[in-house]
């Protein structure tokens, strides 16, 4: 539900749910607010007991994945799209609140040849009718952020795997809800972070799981992308509210970490031998919302005014994370001042470094650089066979250069072969809470804070993530055609 209409939206949800979503629509309505949220999730660290471990969990084979989409605009449209070109996927079910969503959709799935997908639209709860569907067998969310975790937890409740869309959850209830909901269900929650799977990133966490850049001691990774003027772009149609994402930064903190962090996570081992275990975080006073909001609204135009008066985040928020075992993690966040856009990924190690942005990635094992032509041969050496496998095929399918393709593809192998995920819903939780974390570490003039463990403790057994496990080829590219 990409709930393009949002004015239209917030009237029926509020309608549907007695205000629920209105009142939780930040995450918190207040700081005390979130300063409870804090206390809680912090008993809950505390005493959570694990009722089944899904780090490393193999669920049961399913030799086709049935697929319902929820929430079919850009990110959901251009998944679905890409879906299309994996034979053992079947698009079985379609839902938005807009109907001309749901049958453009359609009209793509009959285009390719594909059979028609059953319809849900017009009802913000339509995405239950899509949840009780018998005949699926994983939802995939790509709805604004607020309706991430309540859609998940219901689908896994209905015995469905779940992918969402990034961040995973925007509070720490709902992470918590989230992980204890897939414990006890045995149902997969991925969260479906594609910086995970690009070429450079991916080359890089390989190398650091085969020791060749040594202890990895600090990373960095950021989210850096300016998106001020679509902030507060006008629609063409007067029916529809503003864009959603504009009101998410009135929230001061990191709002979207899982980009920078996620690759950075996995290279380090983190919820898999060592663990966030607290972090600080800093933000500059807001230079830019705010004065082009006034300026807008100055001119008189009642669109417009709606965004003034209010107080954004700052600009830039640069948070720092300290593990268990004493390394750190650097992680930045801007989307409001003219920079040239970045991912940053930083693996430093004691054997070697590596950075991508400026791109193209970089990497050494002392004083300088290596040349093109030595990386090359590393890329050829270390890269993993699982992303050398579908290469050719994510490069032609595309998706934000192709990791777009290379997340799906994989998540359906994994599926289809009875494979674990890489991504868990123990990083889908530890890296979404992030945003209320430092939240709460921004409104408290930096201070420091635990980083919740949501693993139970197992984080100290769990194994390492591993790239190189693949279902032996019983996945196909239609696109190309291809037996992958």
């Amino acid at each position: 539900m990409q709930y393009n209409n949002r004015r239209g939206f917030l009237k029926k949800a509020a309608a549907g749910t007695g205000g629920l979503l209105l009142g939780n629509m930040f995450g918190y309505a207040s700081a005390g607010a979130l300063n409870e949220a804090v206390q809680e999730s912090a008993r809950r660290s505390k005493h959570h007991k694990q009722l089944f471990n899904m780090c490393g969990y193999a669920a049961p084979k399913l030799p086709v994945v049935r697929i319902g989409y929820v929430g079919i605009g850009n990110r959901g449209g251009w998944a679905v799209e890409r879906m299309m070109n994996i034979k053992n996927a079947e698009i079985v079910a379609l839902c938005d609140t807009r109907e001309v969503a749901v049958k453009g959709k359609q009209a793509s799935l009959k285009a390719k040849g594909r059979p028609a997908a059953t319809e849900y639209f017009g009802d913000v709860n339509a995405y239950k009718k899509l949840c009780e569907n018998p005949n699926i067998d994983l939802v995939y969310i790509a709805t604004p952020w607020e309706w991430h975790a309540n859609i998940a937890i219901y689908a896994m409740e209905h015995g469905k795997h779940v992918a969402l869309e990034v961040p995973g959850a925007i509070t720490l209830e709902d992470c918590w809800k989230l992980v204890e909901t897939s414990e006890r269900t045995k149902k997969h929650c991925m969260q479906l972070e594609n910086c995970c799977y690009d070429f450079f990133e991916t080359l890089t966490i390989n190398m650091a799981q085969q020791g060749l850049m040594g202890e990895i001691v600090h990373g960095e990774g950021a989210y850096i992308h300016t998106l001020l003027d679509g902030f507060f772009h006008k629609p063409r149609n007067a029916d529809d509210a503003p864009g959603w994402r504009w009101k998410e930064n009135l929230k001061n903190g990191n709002l979207y970490p899982t980009h920078g962090l996620g690759p950075v996570a996995q290279a380090m081992n983190i919820n898999r031998g060592d663990k966030m275990e607290y972090l600080t975080s800093m933000s500059t006073n807001d230079f830019m919302m705010e004065p082009l909001a006034e300026k807008l609204a100055a001119g008189g135009d009642p669109y417009y005014q709606q965004f003034a008066g209010k107080h954004y985040r700052g600009n830039m928020n640069t948070s720092v994370v300290k593990t268990n075992k004493g390394k750190t993690i650097m992680i930045q966040h801007d989307v409001s001042t003219p920079r040239p856009y970045s991912r940053l990924h930083v693996l430093s190690g004691t054997k070697g470094y590596a950075q991508k942005y400026p791109e193209p990635g970089k990497i050494a094992f002392g004083h300088y650089f290596l040349e093109a032509d030595k990386v090359k041969e590393l890329e050829e050496k270390y890269t993993p066979e699982v992303v050398k496998h579908v290469a050719e095929a994510a490069r032609v399918i595309g998706g934000h250069g192709g990791m777009d393709f290379i997340m799906d593809w994989r998540m359906i192998d994994c599926l289809r072969n009875g494979l674990p995920l890489d991504i868990d819903v123990y990083d889908l939780a530890c890296w979404s809470a992030i945003t209320p974390l430092t939240t709460w570490s921004v409104t408290h003039r930096s201070n420091s804070i635990d980083v919740p463990d949501f693993t139970g403790g197992s984080w100290k057994l769990n194994k390492p993530v591993d790239l190189s496990l693949r279902g032996g080829g019983n996945t196909a590219v239609i696109s190309l055609n291809k037996e992958n």
